[in-house]
């Protein structure tokens, strides 16, 4: 595989055999289009079936339905559901997790995992779901989960995508596709149960989720206008959470001279003679990313000036056999396998017994051997040029429409790093931005208990805006910091600030 391959992957990361519920009536079709005199609102979620599939539609979204169970593992202290959002032939599979503390008036979180192609089983298991896997033992309780006062929505998107799958071939090659299914399953839900209706949804994400994330916050905005114009409860938005974002790739390619040759997490790794090389290229690499990928996107021009500049300024790196999600860590060729965490390893093969994927109610056409990233959604993705994408401008004009934007970094992540994402925060061009580039980097503290717990990282907000750093934390801050990373979610979604 190539080096453009290689690196642009890394960058983050049919018929049911169970019998489906129409209206109480048992059928072993796959599921119709939304008709009005077949489906019934389920009003509640305790109506579902822990056996069965039901299917829910709507008349506003005729190509579109959900099949969903209740689910029984993983947290034995909430109700949990799985299905499937059904678009036509593509089928997108999600887990549902009411919150532990209040689920009839907590708030709603979204969350998808990155690659372009990877699991939000990654998520769910390993860093903020109500259960980890830790070893081929399974799941056990996790105490720190997003789901201690959220309800919470882990998604496998797009299609192609842990256990999503599509009938005849389908795919999504772009975010802007994605979006719309995503956007017109969110309304699907709400509508169906209704004690969420109106209730404040916030939109999060890691990794490629910074390419993700603003795009399908943009669609579930947009979509509210339409929903409004027809007499339908528009999403509550009122958030976007971005943990290690790949949101401006251009910023990400030119900080990674500072993350290997300053100490801007750690000491230097790379040798002297390389770094003075590599700063060489900077100004130029700087200057024919911004013609041909941000002032003009030209797919052809951007290409070559993105593989011409992460061979001068990532591939030494890669070279390096270090952990590219936490830069403090050796990972060899036979750990990238597993994204350099065996953990990883643990969540396919649970993921992959017959067992787990019938409680699931995982459709039988989905491959036996589950894999957590899907190279082949990944290669679609880098095709259609999504990968290349600027995607700040979707951030400015949320937060131009009172939407609150989250950007939290691990420091020892090397892929997705502080500096970049801080750098692209600091040029966003929004009414906030001179409000925002005022604040200083000041710490902050679990509980803002900086005397007792010591600084967990550094923080500038303002306007909606708060760009945060979590202290030793690699890309996937949850699984390394858990206490740290709870404490910033239920921080920011009571808009108690730091």
């Amino acid at each position: 595989m190539s080096t453009f391959w290689v690196v642009l992957f890394l960058h983050c990361l049919s018929v049911l055999a169970n019998q489906t519920v129409f209206n109480g009536t048992a059928r072993t079709s796959s599921p119709p289009a939304y008709d009005d005199g077949l489906f019934t609102p389920l009003e509640d979620l305790n109506a579902l079936s822990l056996t069965q599939l039901s299917v829910l539609g709507h008349p506003a979204f005729p190509n579109y339905s959900v099949r969903i169970k209740k689910t029984a593992f993983c947290d034995g202290t909430v109700s949990a559901y799985t299905g499937y959002i059904d678009i036509e032939a593509r089928h997108i599979f999600f887990y549902f997790f009411e919150s532990r503390s209040d689920p009839d008036t907590d708030d709603v979180i979204f969350w998808t995992n990155g690659g372009p192609g990877c699991s939000s089983s990654l998520g769910l298991f390993m860093e903020l779901g109500p259960c980890r896997i830790s070893d081929d033992n399974g799941p056990s309780f996790h105490p720190e989960s997003w789901n201690t006062n959220a309800n919470i929505f882990f998604v496998d998107q797009p299609i192609g995508v842990g256990f999503s799958y599509a009938d005849y071939g389908e795919s999504v090659s772009t975010t802007e596709e994605a979006a719309i299914d995503i956007a017109a399953f969110i309304f699907v839900f709400f509508e169906h149960f209704t004690k969420f209706k109106g209730r404040a949804f916030h939109m999060a994400g890691e990794s490629y989720g910074g390419r993700y994330v603003p795009v399908f916050a943009a669609e579930v905005y947009d979509q509210n206008a339409k929903l409004l114009a027809e007499g339908f409860t528009p999403i509550n938005l009122k958030s976007v959470m971005i943990g290690n974002g790949r949101t401006n790739l251009y910023q990400q390619l030119t900080s990674s001279f500072d993350m290997q040759c300053t100490a801007a997490s750690v000491p230097p790794t790379l040798g002297v003679a390389e770094c003075a090389r590599m700063k060489q290229m900077i100004p130029r690499c700087e200057k024919r990313l911004k013609e041909s990928c941000v002032d003009k996107f030209d797919a052809v021009d951007c290409l070559a000036a993105w593989s011409f500049c992460a061979t001068h300024l990532e591939v030494p790196f890669w070279l390096s056999e270090r952990n590219p999600y936490d830069i403090s860590q050796p990972c060899d060729a036979k750990g990238m396998e597993d994204l350099c965490y065996p953990v990883t390893r643990h969540i396919s093969n649970y993921l992959s017994r017959p067992s787990v994927r019938k409680t699931l109610g995982v459709d039988p056409s989905v491959p036996a051997n589950f894999s957590s990233c899907s190279p082949t959604v990944g290669e679609a993705f880098n095709v259609y040029s999504d990968t290349l994408r600027v995607n700040e401008d979707y951030v400015g004009a949320l937060l131009e429409r009172g939407v609150r934007v989250l950007i939290y970094v691990g420091t020892y992540d090397w892929i997705c790093n502080w500096v970049g994402n801080e750098r692209w925060t600091l040029a966003l061009e929004w009414s906030g931005k001179e409000a925002f580039n005022k604040e200083a980097l000041r710490p902050w503290a679990v509980g803002g208990d900086l005397i007792g717990k010591g600084r967990a990282g550094l923080v500038r907000s303002a306007k909606g805006l708060t760009f945060l750093t979590v202290d030793a934390a690699g890309h996937m801050v949850p699984y390394d910091k858990p206490t740290e990373a709870l404490d910033l979610m239920q921080r920011w979604i009571s808009e108690e600030g730091f």
